[in-house]
């Protein structure tokens, strides 16, 4: 990354100045076909926040478009090509409207509103980073992109929702933070999460202990979800009281579940008999939240995933929704989103790579001559 410093300029004018040698490394905007766009913040106190500590926002920003950008007051000047610079202003836009409603303005806030203003430029990342999930221990749980929003917003809307991605998406958390609330507001009467054992093949009688004890290794993560969204000596009341249940997938079979918020992790990981069994357990007043990531089954050799196969014979049922996360939605480390694309580059490969051989032997075969 280039080393930069933020510079004051006679009048109270700042830039962004990189070290010489550095103008290599940055295509910087100039030229007749360049805009300049002025952007007037309404007070100072504002101008400090949208700038970060040090100006460390305002690196980011500079860092991030092809277009000098120059503080002097209250006053930002944008110039380089229409599109950047149209950009930047609505990127302050944003910014703006993300501090007036009283957000945090960090590094990851302003990278992940850029994000999404490059990808989808009539997104509103206002909408997106300001809405309220649930409140509690002290922090807020909101979306952080706008694949996010249009997934909690389609739990609301439909009766069951497929979340589908990579690790670190937030599907099973926001899913989490979602029943937490609907529990909250009286909207069901009991939270049932479920995920199948595939490690113990179901089998948990064969497993030393209780039945807890043999199915807490797989239900840990659920465990731990709850644990951030309650307060930790209600959860043991509430597991009591059946009010929450975290059970193995197998023991879902039999059920009829009536004003429920059903959650399915690890769905990936079930047959098609599984899925077909779990969705059919829905009852009255409830709904079902499903989420796996397709690229991680971990089946035995040859068995075919429930969660692939039910997106081609769900896939336009009325009231059923799938809600596709990618790693552009990934919340955790930014290096996670890396390994994602990495994965998915070489998976594209040897895609490639087994498709050439088969058609280069269906080829030898009509010739009657051995592939190379």
């Amino acid at each position: 990354m280039p080393n930069m410093r933020a510079r004051q300029r006679p009048g109270g004018e700042r830039q962004l100045a990189r070290d010489s040698g550095d103008s290599a490394n940055r295509d910087i905007p100039s030229g007749k076909s360049d805009t300049r766009v002025k952007i007037v913040i309404p007070d100072d106190h504002s101008m400090v926040i949208l700038l970060g500590s040090g100006d460390e926002l305002l690196q980011v920003i500079e860092r991030d478009f092809a277009a000098d950008i120059h503080v002097r007051g209250n006053e930002i000047t944008v110039t380089g090509p229409e599109a950047e610079t149209a950009l930047v202003a609505r990127l302050f836009g944003e910014l703006t409207k993300l501090a007036a409603s009283g957000t945090e303005l960090s590094v990851d806030v302003v990278e992940r509103t850029i994000s999404m203003l490059r990808r989808r430029p009539a997104a509103r990342p206002d909408e997106v980073l300001t809405l309220d999930i649930l409140s509690a221990r002290g922090r807020t749980i909101r979306p952080k992109t706008l694949n996010q929003k249009r997934y909690v917003d389609a739990i609301d809307s439909h009766t069951i929702v497929f979340a589908i991605g990579p690790a670190g998406t937030g599907k099973t958390y926001l899913a989490m933070a979602k029943a937490v609330r609907a529990l909250q507001a009286k909207e069901v009467t009991r939270i049932i999460l479920t995920r199948p054992a595939v490690e113990a093949g179901e089998r948990l009688g064969f497993l030393p202990g209780t039945l807890y004890e043999k199915i807490d290794p797989y239900l840990r993560p659920l465990y731990d979800a709850l644990h951030d969204m309650l307060d930790s000596d209600t959860i043991p009341q509430l597991l009591a009281a059946g009010t929450i249940e975290i059970a193995p997938l197998a023991y879902m079979r039999g059920r009829t579940l009536n004003d429920a918020f059903i959650i399915l992790d690890e769905a990936q990981n079930t047959s098609p008999e599984q899925m077909k069994m779990f969705l059919t357990r829905l009852g009255f007043g409830s709904r079902i939240v499903v989420t796996g990531d397709v690229t991680q089954v971990d089946l035995p050799a040859g068995n075919l995933s429930g969660l692939r196969l039910v997106q081609d014979i769900l896939d336009g049922v009325d009231d059923v929704y799938f809600s596709r996360l990618t790693s552009h939605d990934v919340v955790r480390h930014k290096l996670v989103a890396d390994i994602v694309d990495a994965y998915e580059r070489y998976d594209a490969r040897q895609e490639d790579v087994a498709n050439s051989e088969r058609i280069a032997g269906g080829r030898s075969r009509r010739t009657g001559t051995r592939a190379r």
